[in-house]
């Protein structure tokens, strides 16, 4: 499986970003799809996550009320609306495909797409 990941780039705080992530070789609608993120010299980290079989998302507790995870399955593509932005929440950003409600097993990873939040 290929991530291919899209829509990094630079904001003013409080604007809103859209990430996408398409996976390509395979249909991933068994698996748990989701974002990770990481900050220079911090480990990489769970943003978001959700699955297909049962519906549940999960929310990294910094982001809950202001990032969405959404996926089309038919599209084989997991989204992250990211709104009310804050310069903490610049990273890069990596999407993933595995399992577990908060994505503590992955599969595989897709490149990673920068995002900077400007104060």
């Amino acid at each position: 499986v290929q991530l291919q990941a899209s829509g990094g780039g630079l904001v003013q705080a409080g604007g809103s970003l859209r990430l996408s992530c398409a996976a390509h070789g395979r249909t991933v609608y068994r698996y748990v799809m989701g974002w990770f993120r990481q900050a220079p010299g911090t480990e990489r980290a769970v943003v978001a996550a959700i699955s297909q079989t049962d519906g549940n998302e999960y929310y990294e507790d910094s982001v809950k009320g202001r990032f969405t995870i959404t996926r089309d399955n038919a599209k084989n593509t997991v989204y992250l609306q990211m709104n009310s932005l804050k310069p903490e929440d610049t990273a890069v950003y990596y999407c993933a495909v595995g399992g577990g409600g908060d994505l503590r097993t992955v599969h595989f990873w897709g490149q990673g797409t920068q995002v900077t939040v400007s104060s």
